[in-house]
């Protein structure tokens, strides 16, 4: 570790990684400084149980900007995407033998016929719905690789200055074009609760739950809270190897994409390092950022600092209260981190078989083990009543979870035979009923309820579990840093995004503090593994730099 950088990145979140390999290809001499002994902050492969390497927080790949992919060549740097066909099973709990399921993927006949078995309606709506919500991404597309409008430079400076000025609100007018005469219609999913839009469009229950499951996903908010249809978009918006909205799972876990873009960065001469914490950043006289202070002492300078971190512990922990805007620390200190997800990871020495289509006898896997296969997801209502329960303090007793199997594509994440298994669960209180703090108690009965749950539809299940990892909204953020347990560094409602993210003013990277970015997913466009806010923070740092 040098005493002097360009730039310096706090954090090696996918995001921070990122931002140093775009920073050193720019000619920045760059330094990376995490604080765990793994790089990639919650894109990480861990193994928790000996045989079983484990995506230990985010576990699946699609919103990483396609540029990034190119830029700096992940592939090069062994970055292997496994793509799913099928994507989506809801088996169903009922009285009828075998129970029914719904299996969507990319054959949209396959999929109606799927449909079809709950509603004819529906599955003649499906292609026109997945049209306009595709057109819909499409012209949201462009805001996510450009700053926010900069609302408060657009009167201000020469004539010259204000027509350059401008030019930032290009994006924003290309999406209102793109949307055109259906913009009232794009308007309300955006504004309204997704089971508004969804009862719009569809009648069959379980279709309309399993599609609402990704309007909810790591935001405590039921189907029927407002604003909803943005999360649904969020997770709609990514695209793998040229395919809009699929997800797929990363060879070797998702440490390995965090691995591929440190690789990409070093190769470039960024500096990364391991189990370095920083403790504050270094202000000048002047209150510019002037570097980083590490734990044990170390004074690292540089004239940029970057910080991956959440906006909370960037701005309330490594910068001094004094050094900002009261205004603005009131902000950072209201934003929503409220979270309602629970991550269980399981070794098991076998793959679940599901009362609505039984395991094969050679106990390989089928097309379904490849899904995200929801669980309790009959039907909106019970999603909602999962959320009401938590809104007071209660685990779900009947959680909403969605249970991924990667070494049905990827065997090499766990011993023959035997699998991995995520379980993306919620919802779940940061504190308990009565202001209670989580104990080990608290956390076993909540796992086991999801297990039972399990059961139901796969009976077999507990007794193939040889161990298992908990991780309640407290674990998620002290482990990973994530505020409140908050996937996307704070809450994807309309008041937290675009402008206001993480405050009003200050949306465009820049902070108070002359020097210091952000660079994580509490900035603009927000969370998921997308890497837009690393590549974004970079070139506005660039150019300032410059």
């Amino acid at each position: 570790l040098q005493r002097e950088y360009d730039a310096v990145v706090i954090g090696a979140g996918h995001n921070g990684l990122v931002a140093a390999a775009y920073l050193q290809q720019a000619g920045l001499r760059t330094a990376v400084l995490e604080k765990r002994h793994v790089l990639g902050g919650a894109a990480v492969t861990e193994e928790i149980v000996p045989g079983f390497k484990f995506s230990r927080a985010s576990y699946l790949l699609s919103l990483l900007r396609p540029q990034i992919y190119s830029d700096l060549e992940l592939q090069r740097y062994g970055l292997r995407v496994l793509p799913r066909d099928p994507y989506s099973f809801t088996p169903l709990l009922e009285d009828r033998s075998p129970p029914r399921s719904l299996l969507l993927g990319h054959d949209m006949a396959q999929t109606q016929q799927q449909i079809a078995q709950f509603s004819q309606k529906d599955a003649q709506a499906y292609p026109k719905y997945e049209a306009f919500m595709g057109r819909m991404v499409l012209a949201l597309d462009p805001l996510l690789d450009a700053p926010p409008v900069d609302t408060a430079a657009l009167g201000k400076g020469s004539l010259l200055q204000q027509f350059r000025n401008l030019r930032t609100l290009k994006p924003l007018l290309q999406a209102g074009l793109a949307l055109g005469r259906q913009l009232p219609r794009y308007y309300e999913v955006l504004t309204a609760p997704i089971s508004k839009i969804l009862d719009h469009w569809f009648e069959s229950e379980p279709l309309k739950a399993t599609l609402a499951t990704d309007a909810v996903i790591g935001a405590m908010a039921s189907p029927h809270t407002p604003g909803s249809g943005y999360v649904l978009l969020h997770h709609v918006m990514g695209e793998l190897e040229g395919r809009r909205g699929a997800w797929g799972y990363v060879a070797g876990g998702m440490g390995a994409l965090s691995h591929a873009i440190a690789q990409a960065a070093t190769a470039r001469g960024a500096h990364i390092f391991a189990e370095k914490a920083v403790c504050h950043v270094l202000l000048g006289r002047d209150g510019k950022a002037q570097g980083v202070v590490l734990q044990d002492g170390t004074e690292v300078r540089s004239k940029l600092v970057l910080s991956n971190a959440s906006p909370q512990i960037t701005f309330l922990e490594l910068i001094p209260q004094e050094q900002l805007p009261k205004d603005f620390v009131q902000r950072i200190r209201q934003v929503d981190t409220r979270s309602p997800v629970t991550k269980i990871n399981v070794a098991v020495d076998r793959l679940p078989s599901f009362l609505a289509a039984p395991n094969a006898r050679n106990g390989q896997p089928l097309p379904h083990h490849q899904c995200s296969i929801h669980l309790n997801c009959e039907s909106t209502q019970l999603l909602h009543q999962a959320f009401t329960e938590a809104a007071h303090g209660h685990p779900s007793s009947r959680p909403m979870i969605e249970l991924c199997i990667p070494s049905a594509l990827d065997p090499g994440l766990a011993p023959p035979g035997c699998h991995v298994v995520s379980l993306f669960t919620q919802y779940t209180p940061s504190v308990l009923a009565g202001g209670r703090s989580w104990d080990e108690q608290d956390r076993n009965a909540y796992a086991d309820r999801v297990f039972d749950c399990i059961e139901d539809y796969a009976p077999g299940f507990k007794a193939s579990v040889i161990g298992r990892d908990i991780l309640t909204p407290p674990d998620l953020e002290r482990i990973f840093g994530l505020p409140g347990g908050n996937i996307f560094h704070g809450g994807m409602s309309l008041d937290q995004l675009y402008f206001a993210r993480p405050a009003p003013s200050y949306s465009g990277y820049r902070s108070p503090v002359p020097g210091l970015y952000l660079c994580g997913s509490g900035a603009h466009p927000g969370g998921g593994v997308m890497g837009a806010a690393g590549r974004n923070a970079a070139h506005v740092a660039i150019k300032d730099f410059r």
